[in-house]
């Protein structure tokens, strides 16, 4: 560019030049001259043209080529991502074809109660979860005899002489598995019918699986503890499920704990992952919840009556803030007790829950409770 702007400077001070030498010099001698410079600037003008349409040419196919070559770029880059996808597809479609119930190398409780899982691979390792029979686990590792497993939010050590794998297991899990219903949102309600002018029995809170009796388009009929009830189905997931594995949950020592509520709640902790037995009152055949907590209750010499409502009767009423390992909590709907459960420290409760789920650890306040009792 600094080339061509020096040659039309030359061209404009030839013409300048010209034209004075023009008015100085006689008439003959000017035209001569001015002729030589009119070709000079002819010349050097049309050399200057040349230059000017040769770097547009080349600019042009310089531009066109670059272009192509990002095209090029782009095609490739395109080819490759879809070539990635292509495969990240295949993957997970294969991995879907081998999972079921969310395991990819699946275990189930061949046990007749409940299997412990212990922090590490050995019978003194520290229990830190019960796998119900029937619960299904994903098998991580494999130890000296032990499976390292993972089932719900309990991960540790079983006995792998207790578990079924392989396409036995695949073959049980088609048997054992169920639709359950998982709460989407913070609290939902449960109502006595499908439809909102009803009765709410409870409120249930985030993340508790519900068993399905029945699927509908709004309205979703579950079963909570012993008894059913209506959720609206947009405030639910359905997923096929298994029994999973539950926490055990060792109850802090306080002052305000004494000895009889702490050894009280230790001892029904250690019947986590037993039966349940609508009316049963036996802690090693099946219990339902009165029968659980009335049998605990005794052996602290505590006679309690074989019914929730009426074991609501007992005892000194106090509030939900002012909950001590070993008191009852009694839930229910509308206003009318039809469950019981164990407080056991740390916002969480010890009950006889459901046929499928047998006696296990939830969250107090998953379901609104109704009243709270002390008994010890």
């Amino acid at each position: 560019m600094q080339e061509e702007n020096m040659k039309f400077r030359f061209i404009k001070l030839g013409a300048i030049f010209m034209t004075a030498m023009t008015a100085v010099m006689g008439a003959g001698t000017v035209k001569a001259q001015a002729a030589s410079i009119r070709a000079g600037v002819s010349v050097a003008l049309a050399e200057c043209l040349h230059e000017n349409v040769k770097g547009t040419a080349l600019q042009k196919e310089g531009a066109e080529s670059q272009k192509k070559a990002l095209q090029q770029e782009e095609k490739a880059k395109q080819e490759k991502n879809a070539n990635k996808a292509k495969k990240r597809s295949k993957k997970i479609e294969a991995l879907q074809e081998n999972t079921i119930c969310g395991y990819t190398n699946l275990g189930i409780a061949n046990v007749s109660n409940y299997l412990n899982v212990r922090e590490d691979a050995g019978e003194d390792a520290k229990i830190v979860g019960k796998l119900p029979a029937d619960a299904g686990c994903e098998i991580l590792d494999t130890k000296d005899g032990w499976y390292h497993i993972r089932s719900g939010k309990v991960s540790g050590y079983v006995r792998a002489d207790y578990i079924i794998t392989g396409d036995e297991a695949r073959q049980l899990a088609e048997k054992l598995k169920k639709t359950m219903a998982t709460v989407n949102t913070l609290t939902v309600y449960i109502r006595e019918k499908p439809n909102t002018d009803c009765t709410i029995l409870t409120i249930v809170t985030t993340d508790e699986e519900l068993e399905v009796v029945q699927e509908g388009e709004e309205w979703i009929e579950i079963k909570l503890d012993d008894e059913n009830g209506f959720v609206n189905a947009q405030y639910v997931d359905l997923s096929e499920e298994l029994k999973k594995a539950m926490p055990y949950t060792e109850t802090e020592r306080s002052a305000e704990v004494s000895d009889s509520k702490y050894s009280l709640v230790q001892t029904a902790l250690s019947y986590v992952g037993g039966r349940y037995v609508w009316g049963g009152t036996s802690l090693t055949n099946g219990v339902d919840c009165s029968g659980f907590t009335m049998q605990i209750m005794a052996k602290y010499g505590v006679y309690l009556p074989h019914s929730s409502r009426g074991q609501a009767g007992y005892g000194r009423s106090v509030g939900t803030s002012e909950l001590l390992p070993g008191d009852l909590i009694f839930y229910g709907s509308g206003g009318s007790i039809s469950h019981v459960a164990i407080y056991i420290g740390n916002g969480q409760i010890v009950h006889a829950s459901n046929s499928r789920d047998g006696i296990k650890v939830s969250n107090a306040f998953y379901r609104t409770p109704i009243c709270c009792r002390r008994m010890l």
